[in-house]
């Protein structure tokens, strides 16, 4: 994340260490972790290999890979600005001016100006647009930076529960929740869906920007489809075949499906 004197991100620094846990890294130049499974990558503003050589030696771990990138480059030649979805303007807090919502993106996947995300944030204005029932609350499962939890409760959902497995997203969104004023209304959860999958009941709509193989897992959960409504993205039109495959039979029904770019969305509804 973004903190003092940092105001936007430039130059990227990263080591992937095969170390599982990490101690607390004090250094004014840290962006943040990521550990996953076995490893931990860590992200920098400026070069570290001392620092790093440091926790090697203490831990025994060794680097596996070390890099030096432009931000752009992280987001896969992205440039990273404010955009409008519906009536809904998005900017980084980087950028001057007014937004409806402005977010740190950080380096986490899910920043919020990825394709799968404009898609899903266009179809959330219609889906609160367009219900015939209240929208109430919400599941924003693979949360990233918060964006769509926190554009839910803008537009008047009361309680909103956004889960990601990666810790640094889940500090990303609970600053940006913060940041935008939304914080009494959503909760932050760290929680990895393919040991602890959702029960949906209760919920009047489900958001879940995935990847094909854990949202396949997801649609045999019985407690998946609880909700009467699902917005699901994440996936490429090669992969929409196997996941039609996975559906529940004669349990859901398709209110819409978009693309962009690479990129699709459905939405679902209970049949």
């Amino acid at each position: 994340m973004l903190r003092p004197p940092y105001t936007r991100y430039e130059r990227l620094y990263t080591y992937h260490l095969n170390l599982p846990t990490l101690p607390a890294i004090d250094d004014p130049d840290l962006i943040g972790t990521w550990i996953e499974d076995d490893s931990a990558i860590l992200f920098f503003h400026r070069p570290k290999e001392r620092l790093v050589q440091s926790l090697c030696e203490q831990s025994g771990a060794t680097i596996i890979y070390e890099a030096d990138l432009d931000y752009t480059d992280w987001e896969a030649g992205r440039e990273i600005g404010p955009f409008t979805v519906g009536d809904l303007t998005v900017a980084p807090v980087w950028e001057p001016g007014g937004a409806d919502i402005r977010l740190d993106p950080s380096v986490i996947f899910g920043s919020g100006f990825h394709p799968t995300t404009h898609l899903c944030l266009s179809a959330l204005l219609s889906q609160l647009g367009a219900a015939t029932r209240p929208i109430t609350a919400a599941l924003d499962l693979g949360c990233g930076t918060g964006l769509l939890a926190i554009a839910a409760a803008k537009r008047g959902v009361k309680r909103v529960v956004a889960v990601d497995n990666n810790p640094l997203a889940c500090q990303v969104a609970t600053a940006n929740t913060a940041l935008n004023g939304v914080a009494d209304r959503v909760t932050v959860e760290q929680r990895d869906l393919r040991r602890d999958p959702p029960n949906t009941a209760g919920y009047d709509l489900v958001m879940a920007n995935l990847y094909k193989g854990l949202m396949t897992e997801l649609f045999s959960q019985e407690g998946f489809w609880q909700a009467p409504l699902h917005i699901l993205s994440g996936f490429i039109p090669a992969m929409e075949e196997e996941l039609l495959r996975a559906l529940p039979a004669n349990r859901v029904r398709f209110l819409d499906r978009r693309r962009a770019e690479r990129w699709c969305l459905w939405v679902l509804a209970k049949a």
